[in-house]
């Protein structure tokens, strides 16, 4: 490990990008408090951090859930920067897409009010995602940047999709946190494209199950392997440490490195 680059939180470091994040800050040398959702009877594994090369004198972990935003502060006190990587993920549509917007966008604003006033917070790097740029009725482009957004009335009515609640969400979330950013607060956010590559958390990655649907011989999802625009996992962790270590960078960025086709992947596979 480097020497001490100072405190940063991570919000849900327990999932696929926010665990090998924290992976690599620790690695780099970073102290590190991370949120997790209240697990009571305690039956929730965390051995995957806890084990991790430096997290003894390092890694800090608390209990914190977004419908309770004001649950994030003692985690994100003292810290010069936030990953926010919690996110509401109701690909099931449980809930009417209006509350689960709602709900999201109140405890993602409640955790950067916490960060303005905590004093010590000099940077946020909120994690997007490509639905908030995909979906819309631009046909035939090429390279999709980071001026592109999502049409929310025309995925509401043209695209027929498990994640229309979430594309709805991230984008609606993404336009508010920008929004807020001018109240003082230095955020940048992050659009990852499908995220591949290893893992050191417990449960397989959906977008990593579905690369691999080619010989797990599932063909479920395989529409999404028609024109694959991806980033590793390690190439992913690092441009977040690039973003709140480079204060010149601001606003958004899409996160991608390669678009493979089906054939491609098969062949790589």
């Amino acid at each position: 490990m480097e020497g001490d680059k100072g405190k940063v939180c991570v919000t849900r470091g327990n999932n696929y990008v926010g665990s090998w994040l924290i992976k690599l800050l620790l690695e780099l040398g970073y102290s590190v408090h991370t949120t997790i959702r209240a697990d009571p009877g305690n039956k929730r594994d965390l051995s995957f951090l806890t084990n991790l090369p430096g997290s003894n004198e390092k890694l800090k972990i608390f209990t914190a859930d977004l419908n309770d935003p004001e649950s994030f502060g003692t985690a994100i006190e003292g810290c010069k920067g936030v990953f926010h990587i919690a996110a509401p993920i109701d690909f099931l549509d449980n809930k009417p897409e209006t509350v689960v917007t709602q709900r999201s966008i109140d405890g993602t604003l409640g955790i950067l009010k916490t960060c303005l006033r905590s004093n010590t917070v000099k940077k946020v790097v909120y994690t997007s995602s490509i639905t908030a740029v995909f979906f819309n009725e631009i046909k035939n482009v090429e390279i999709m940047d980071e001026s592109y957004w999502r049409d929310v009335d025309y995925i509401r009515s043209e695209v027929k999709s498990y994640v229309n609640s979430y594309a709805i969400t991230k984008t609606s979330i993404e336009k508010t946190v920008l929004e807020f950013a001018a109240h003082g607060l230095d955020l940048v956010s992050i659009i990852p494209l499908m995220v591949l590559g290893p893992f050191i958390c417990p449960k397989i990655h959906l977008p990593v199950r579905t690369a691999l649907s080619p010989i797990l011989e599932s063909r479920k999802n395989n529409n999404l392997l028609l024109n694959l625009a991806m980033v590793h996992m390690d190439d992913l962790a690092r441009t977040f440490i690039f973003l709140l270590e480079h204060p010149e960078a601001k606003r958004r960025y899409n996160c991608s490195s390669d678009t493979v086709t089906a054939p491609k992947m098969v062949e790589i596979l």
